[in-house]
């Protein structure tokens, strides 16, 4: 029996504002939270799935649909957080995230500008989850380092935190290692 590998992709959606063209200096928030803020209703889980096969289809026409759209599957997504995570085979994860990279606009019914930010690659989805509680961690420590009057400091710790913690975007665990021969 063949064993077929994933990778998981720890997606976060970020949003820049369309009516201007740097971020509010007198504002509030930090500039991170700015750019964090949640997706509208009407992106779910299953418009996701449609824009990346569409996108696997337009970039790399029937060798990308037909290699990766069959294993292609969005496994979480939080409105809340602007955070998915996207199962896909080992051989074509490059794929999906090349898809992702050049997907800036969200189409009808939600029509807004967006940048898709892969933050892990990951061969199991306890890690990508784990990695996804992580950085809200760290998110909850820049907004009450804000609410608490301690603006520049508490978001010199979560970044300091967020740095320390980080791994790198691609990571692979011990018992799955990639081989050359496909195992």
């Amino acid at each position: 029996m063949v064993r077929i590998k994933h990778r998981y992709l720890l997606v976060n959606i970020l949003y820049p504002d369309d009516t201007k063209s740097t971020l509010a200096t007198n504002s509030p928030l930090p500039h991170t939270v700015q750019f964090h803020q949640p997706s509208p209703d009407t992106l779910t889980s299953k418009l996701l799935t449609r824009l990346l096969r569409e996108g696997l289809s337009d970039y790399f026409g029937d060798y990308g649909a037909g290699r990766a759209a069959g294993s292609l599957q969005v496994k979480y997504f939080s409105p809340a957080t602007s955070t998915a995570i996207i199962r896909v085979a080992r051989e074509h994860y490059r794929l999906v995230w090349a898809v992702l990279t050049y997907l800036s606009f969200l189409p009808r019914p939600v029509e807004r500008r967006c940048v898709m930010r892969i933050v892990r690659v990951s061969g199991t989805m306890r890690k990508a989850e784990e990695e996804a509680i992580r950085r809200a961690r760290v998110a909850i420590q820049r907004a009450t380092g804000v609410a608490k009057g301690e603006r520049n400091e508490g978001v010199r710790n979560a970044d300091m935190a967020d740095w320390n913690g980080a791994k790198g975007i691609e990571d692979l665990d011990d018992d799955e290692e990639e081989s050359d021969d496909g195992s």
